[in-house]
């Protein structure tokens, strides 16, 4: 014992104030490994090179850490040199997994492919979530998917097979859920082809979104670049209750920073409030964080992780996560770029929309808002689920309003929909009887997937423009984004309010004060929704929906059909000529919001996201033009004549007319698709100069090898004609900080020049002199 004191002591003075204090069983802790995941027992997590780098960068900025900076500067390449200031310099980092859903998957294996890799260097996987489409149930949608999405399913378990890529099966559930149950864990770096992929900040971790080309350079083993994030602290004291719910904090804060109030910036929650939120709840917050623009949101690693890691068979995760606690939660006395305090016990239920996720609205005032705007009251469709809110507790909270309804004799007035998050979800609910409450209340269980969410939805009970009015737990609701129709007003909420609307069939019913009536003519308020953290009985696993890739799949082949319209090989893009860029046509300029929806929109459109010829016949078409206000319908300069805004920019390939795009403020908000980016690239354009970007499509286009400029003055965008001639000067002497200039040549004669700023890096612009960053991996092959 004395000898066990005298350790302690020397490794207590030995670790000082200030330094992270080692657990001190660590000192006699078994030297057994931990694998990163079931399905990955010879990959380890590996805390002790997380701690190290930590303390290397602590020494060097002498001063104490965020949770995020830990995390993330624990991850770097070299944290004996980078240079490090948040909001300027570029990080060198080397993420811990990839994980991909089927619909991004497609082009970052073929990327893959193009590299001539034998094999990943990092654990990744591929998640079958995005290609079913709902209908009439889950098993029917289901086995639909399988038929006509066979080709894709079995280009991407083939791929998988031969790289080393596990594949998760359609109907395994949404990749963030399965994600979370499986290989999120507290101080790991995951990096996702889904803008959503933050959903892991709710275990600790910090999970990126990113294009599909990013997912090649990790999964290739080369440093992954990141602009050195700031860090948004927002403060959380008091306990949720009630009708509030986790999904209201992230309304909240959506209210306060607005759609592009996090672009730059990883979101960190912390203080006393957290401990009031599961671990699951969590994770809602930080999935709908990408709303705000963030890189990513994350919170410190509480008891509340450590029982949902070992309710999911992790238990020895939780315990060396334990012994590291003090690496995965903020330093005392680390600062923040910027400080949100938010009181739980004053927080109130929200819903936002509708048209954009950031429009805030208590519940007790939308029905008052909606009145004055002219929004329908009825609520036609309310929809639970999706990878935002698709947990145990979510389907528990609204079960249990669902059985208050059917126990005064009542079912829904609106249609009621419901998607559990993955095959665990869907079968643990099914054994414990929430599924059969929320069919008997009028549910219809959708299958284990993306569905309406991401417009997967073949809605029938609307005509494509009549105003209707709709409710989901989802996390976004651009203008046709769910059902495609651009007279859908859809709000996003949380389960139980989107429930209790669907039940009551008004968007202005407050389940806080108002009364429903039951079939005998009784008044009376639903009690606030109550639900398991976790189920008693442990999850029910349900079906076996995994395929491990082979140790060597060298030998395995991968076909592409020529023939193929859902798939198409990549042919590389053309390199920098040398010279400055000459007399560009305006293809169009872009008025007001314009998001990868509207560059390149999901729905119908995602059976092309492996035909990169066929995808790019949807490129633009739900911009608006500011000529014309008119979508899809631009001027052909050529002719005279109007057109489609792909036919317009094909007419122009073919005749060699290079093109530019002009646009408007946080260009390129929402998905991570780089599709938004590879079709302008493909149908021949070289420069999208707008106000600004959203993180994501700035660095798509980067790697594809355009060029993403923003106005040094914002009112230039004002001087920008349809009509115009535009040329970038500058390229030759391109560098990082040195500004480039537009010629802009008017009909008239006259011409101004106007300077344009650049966030390119070296290795950036090297990607832009190769003509895409795959360019550039293949000549640095060689």
């Amino acid at each position: 014992m004395a000898t066990y004191c005298l350790i302690v002591a020397r490794l207590q003075l030995a670790l000082g104030h200030g330094a992270r204090r080692l657990h001190v069983s660590a000192a006699y802790r078994a030297k057994a490994k931990v694998a990163m995941s079931r399905f990955e027992p010879t990959s380890f997590i590996n805390y002790e090179k997380l701690h190290s780098n930590v303390e290397i960068v602590r020494k060097r900025l002498n001063r104490p850490l965020t949770l995020s900076e830990k995390i993330v500067y624990g991850h770097l390449d070299n944290p004996h040199h980078q240079e490090i200031d948040r909001g300027r310099t570029y990080l060198r980092l080397r993420p811990d997994r990839v994980a991909m859903q089927d619909a991004t998957a497609q082009m970052a294996m073929l990327q893959f492919i193009s590299s001539g890799l034998p094999r990943v260097a990092v654990p990744s996987t591929i998640h079958c979530d995005h290609l079913i489409e709902a209908q009439i149930g889950g098993v029917k949608d289901l086995a639909r998917a399988k038929e006509v999405n066979q080709e894709v399913y079995n280009f991407l378990s083939s791929a998988g097979a031969k790289y080393g890529v596990g594949f998760w099966k359609p109907g395994s559930g949404i990749i963030h859920q399965i994600i979370l149950e499986n290989y999120a864990y507290p101080g790991v770096m995951l990096i996702g082809t889904d803008s959503h992929t933050p959903n892991g900040g709710g275990l600790g971790a910090i999970c990126i979104g990113v294009g599909g080309a990013d997912a090649v350079d990790v999964m290739a083993g080369i440093p992954w670049e990141l602009k050195c994030p700031k860090v948004i602290g927002v403060r959380l004291t008091g306990t949720l209750s009630g009708w509030t719910s986790p999904k209201d904090v992230i309304l909240k804060v959506a209210g306060i920073l607005t759609v592009k109030g996090g672009t730059g910036a990883i979101v960190e929650y912390h203080g006393p409030g957290v401990d009031s939120i599961s671990c699951t709840g969590m994770a809602t917050i930080c999935n709908m964080g990408a709303e705000i623009g963030a890189t990513t949101s994350v919170f410190p690693y509480n008891h509340r992780m450590r029982t949902y890691l070992e309710k999911t068979g992790r238990g020895a995760i939780a315990a060396v996560a334990d012994e590291y606690k003090d690496l995965l939660v903020p330093d005392e006395g680390c600062e923040y770029d910027q400080i949100i305090e938010l009181n739980l016990d004053e927080l109130r239920p929200h819903i936002n929309g509708p048209f954009t996720p950031d429009l805030a609205h208590p519940m007790s005032e939308v029905g008052g808002v909606a009145k004055k705007n002219g929004w329908p009251l009825e609520v036609k469709v309310g929809l639970i689920g999706s990878c935002t809110n698709s947990s145990y507790e979510d389907m528990g909270r609204a079960a249990s309003l669902a059985r208050q309804a059917l126990d005064k004799g009542l079912k829904c007035k609106a249609q009621f929909t419901v998607t559990p998050g993955s095959e665990q979800i869907r079968a643990t609910i099914e054994r414990d009887g929430y599924s059969k409450i929320l069919s008997d209340v009028g549910g219809v269980v959708l299958a284990n997937a993306c569905g309406p969410c991401i417009g997967q939805w073949d809605r029938r009970d609307v005509k494509k423009g009549e105003k209707n009015t709709i409710v989901t737990s989802f996390n976004r609701n651009f203008t046709a984004r769910n059902d495609a129709n651009p007279a859908t007003h859809a709000f996003v909420t949380s389960p139980e309010l989107v429930t209790a609307l669907a039940i009551a069939g008004t968007l202005d019913f407050n389940p806080e004060t108002d009364y429903l009536t039951a079939p005998n003519g009784e008044k009376f308020k639903l009690e606030p929704p109550t639900g398991d953290e976790l189920p008693a009985r442990d999850f029910d696993p349900g079906q076996d929906t995994y395929q491990h890739p082979p140790g060597d799949g060298t030998s395995l082949t991968v076909d592409v059909s020529p023939q193929s319209n859902r798939l198409q090989l990549l042919e590389p893009f053309d390199k920098w000529n040398g010279n400055d860029l000459e007399d560009m046509v305006v293809l169009i300029k872009v008025k007001g919001k314009c998001t990868t929806d509207h560059i390149s929109a999901a729905g119908p459109w995602l059976k092309f996201r492996g035909h990169l010829d066929n995808i790019s016949n949807n490129m633009l078409i739900g911009a608006v033009n500011s000529e014309n206000d008119a979508v899809n319908k631009i001027k052909n300069h050529m002719t005279g004549e109007y057109g489609g805004v792909p036919d317009v920019a094909r007419h122009y390939k073919a005749k060699g007319v290079s093109w530019v795009v002009v646009g408007d403020d946080n260009y390129g908000e929402g998905s991570s698709r780089e599709h938004a980016a590879l079709e302008p690239r493909h149908l021949g354009g070289r420069a999208i100069i707008v106000k600004s970007f959203a993180r994501i499509h700035e660095t798509n286009l980067k790697k594809q090898g355009l060029l993403p400029l923003t106005f040094s003055n914002p009112s230039d965008y004002n001087k920008i004609r349809p009509d115009d001639k535009i040329s970038i000067k500058g390229l030759k002497s391109f560098a990082p900080g040195r500004p480039l200039t537009a010629v802009v040549k008017h009909s008239d004669g006259s011409q101004e020049m106007l300077e344009l700023n650049h966030s390119f890096n070296e290795t950036q612009i090297e990607w832009f002199q190769a003509g895409s960053a795959l360019n550039r991996m293949k000549e640095l092959q060689h």
